[in-house]
């Protein structure tokens, strides 16, 4: 995927669901992965041109892994003129030491996201941005037809009552092999997850579950998202008539 194509995926989500507003401040959170860096990229290239004007900063929630060195980070940041913040905790140590959670994910999102949210807040925020993908809608919306037992996946953006930010996805539409081809091309500093949690969850599960019903069945995740797409969900219906590639049927 080209930096173009970037900016046009990320510039169809942001105009379809309203994403930005005029002097919008944007906490993107930053976790070193291939996806919020390729975020990252996104925003700020449309930073240049978009027809609002909105300001950028991004935020990385230090877990308190040892040896997670943010300096390519830190670097990338610096050459894109966006100003980086890093917030230290002690979730590790918390989840695997204290607690020792044999299920960690679930609690070390909602202390992740509540360190995030508050710090966006000290910092004049109205917004966070969240890097997930196409296939992360898809991966959600599996795991709770089968593990929940009901249709749902996360929305486009979502106001938080409680702390008065908006969430918002601004790579909705981009599938995973997209991301995959912009960090090679792009050479994008990724850091290794060092959660131990790593390729052993529920979402890792759903993923090559996902992968085999694609192979025998080319095309299930584009048909997923289109009924995602074409559902009742909450902050979907607006998009009832687009495809997944953005085109009016």
């Amino acid at each position: 995927m080209t930096l173009q194509r970037l900016f046009s995926y990320t510039r169809k989500a942001l105009d379809d669901y309203g994403m930005i507003k005029k002097n919008d401040k944007i906490a993107i959170g930053i976790s070193g992965g291939k996806d919020s860096l390729a975020l990252l990229y996104g925003l700020q290239g449309l930073q240049q041109f978009y027809p609002v004007h909105f300001e950028l900063m991004a935020v990385t929630v230090d877990l308190g892994f040892p040896d997670f060195d943010l300096k390519t980070v830190k670097s990338l940041c610096s050459k894109l003129k966006i100003p980086y913040e890093i917030i230290t905790t002690e979730i590790a140590d918390i989840i695997f030491k204290e607690r020792k959670e044999s299920s960690p994910c679930a609690l070390c999102a909602k202390m992740r996201k509540g360190a995030l949210n508050a710090f966006a807040q000290s910092k004049g925020c109205n917004k966070i941005a969240y890097a997930h993908h196409r296939d992360d809608v898809i991966e959600t919306l599996m795991m709770s037809l089968i593990f929940e037992g009901r249709f749902h996946t996360f929305s486009p953006k979502t106001y938080l009552e409680r702390s008065g930010l908006t969430v918002i996805r601004p790579l909705l539409y981009i599938p995973e092999k997209d991301v995959i081809g912009f960090r090679n091309k792009y050479h994008l500093p990724v850091i290794q997850n060092a959660c131990p949690a790593d390729g052993h969850t529920k979402r890792e599960y759903i993923k090559n579950l996902l992968s085999q019903l694609n192979r025998e069945n080319p095309g299930v995740r584009e048909r997923i998202f289109t009924a995602v797409l074409n559902s009742s969900l909450e902050d979907w219906k607006s998009q009832k008539n687009i495809s997944p590639f953005g085109h009016k049927h």
